[in-house]
């Protein structure tokens, strides 16, 4: 019983990172991998490097997708667009100047 009350904090310790640190980062990969899987030609996107653009061609093989820019079409892996700025942009209504 002594030994129980003697490791009780730490696994306190435990389990309160669990819950409020390793359990949500979980639950955003998940969120991300499943984001990345949905993406689709005509999606308008933007890159974690705040590159702004539409999917125009999507490779499974690789994992990667041709984005076209302003500047051109360029090649970027699918990890590198963001999730949370690309749902903004999609959520967010058109302006009509």
């Amino acid at each position: 019983m002594e030994n129980l009350q003697q490791f009780l904090p730490l696994i306190l310790i435990f389990a309160v990172a669990y819950f409020f640190m390793i359990r949500p980062q979980i639950k955003r990969q998940k969120d991300e991998k499943k984001f990345t899987s949905e993406l689709k030609k005509g999606d308008k996107i933007i890159t974690k490097s705040g590159l702004h653009g539409k999917i125009v061609e999507l490779n499974d093989k690789d994992f990667s997708c041709v984005i076209e820019t302003m500047a051109g079409r360029l090649k970027f892996d699918r990890s590198a667009i963001s999730m949370e700025m690309s749902k903004k942009l999609n959520s967010a209504p058109e302006s009509k100047s």
